[in-house]
């Protein structure tokens, strides 16, 4: 099922789902269920059944009779992580660092800003002063249930869905704050877009595929729990032209393996929560030190796809 959140023609969010090339609106084929996805991914073991009693629904609007917004407009927290191994190194390079051993010890992670959320067609603001505005492809995981001290093995049934993320990032301004090591900051700060819709963990299966070792630098240094992968293409587009084409299966943690990490040493991980993926090798401009593209600049519009789930498209504005 692909998840949405949409305004109706009186510009008022509601929840619903894509069907036939439309949209079904929760509320309207069942009381029963929420206006609101967080409400809804908080009680989705029992509303899902609701939905399956209505069986086939025609759907209420068509797609271009909507605005799509996020698909969840206000998660509880938003973690991002370093999961692609090829990406680290190619940006590593680019800022003129090293790899550090730790990553290839554990999946690493910073908190972004879950307040700053947008959704597909949604202007993007340049930061005042940026000079490199740089994008980043990554799919997300949004959890499902509450849970502490998860077991990558166990992880699996705590994923509600997944979405398209784009990490937007104010290359300059990070190059001058990660000077001092305290992680990203204003940087990465100012806009996370995320959709176009949520597609339910289910639905997702059929990409699974068996994890190899072929797709790393270091692959004997692949951590010991080796969970499946989705074989899935990942591609950005900037004024229509291709600047990326990747796999999430080349993914070195997987959204499993990130869920023991944040859960670990005690801290419950709630329904509503996100994780970013980390990008996909090649997935931003700094990796070839913008040399595929030119900085981000005002009028430019870019496209995140990803099969399975869809497309992300969002403009650039000052």
């Amino acid at each position: 099922m692909k998840l949405v959140t949409f305004s109706d023609k009186n510009q008022q969010p509601r929840t619903g789902w894509l069907v036939h090339g439309g949209v079904v609106d929760m509320q309207l084929a069942d009381s029963r269920l929420p206006a609101d996805m967080l409400t809804f991914i908080d009680h989705h073991e029992t509303l899902f059944p609701v939905i399956q009693e209505l069986g086939e629904v025609a759907p209420h609007y068509a797609v271009d009779e909507v605005r799509l917004l996020p698909p969840l407009p206000n998660p509880r927290s938003f973690r991002d992580y370093i999961g692609f191994e090829m990406h680290m190194l190619n940006a590593s390079r680019s800022f003129g660092h090293t790899v550090g051993a730790a990553w290839y010890d554990m999946p690493i992670f910073y908190f972004t800003n879950h307040q700053a959320i947008y959704g597909p067609e949604d202007a993007i603001k340049r930061p005042a002063g940026e000079t490199r505005l740089d994008i980043e492809l990554e799919m997300a995981c949004i959890i499902g249930k509450r849970g502490k001290d998860i077991k990558a093995e166990e992880a699996r049934p705590y994923i509600f869905g997944y979405t398209v993320f784009n990490d937007w990032t104010a290359r300059a301004t990070q190059k001058k704050e990660m000077e001092i090591p305290l992680g990203p900051h204003k940087g990465k700060d100012f806009a996370n877009a995320i959709g176009p819709c949520i597609v339910t963990a289910d639905e997702m299966e059929q990409y699974r595929v068996p994890f190899a070792r072929d797709y790393f630098v270091e692959p004997l240094r692949v951590p010991s729990v080796e969970t499946d992968r989705f074989d899935l293409r990942m591609t950005t587009r900037i004024n229509g032209t291709v600047v990326c084409e990747g796999n999430y299966k080349t993914v070195f943690y997987s959204f499993e393996q990130m869920i023991e990490r944040a859960s670990e040493n005690n801290v419950t991980l709630m329904p509503g929560d996100i994780l970013g993926s980390g990008t996909v090798g090649w997935g931003s401009l700094i990796e070839n030190n913008f040399s595929v593209h030119r900085p981000l600049e005002p009028g430019d519009i870019v496209e995140l796809e990803i099969e399975g789930i869809g497309l992300l498209r969002n403009h650039v504005v000052d």
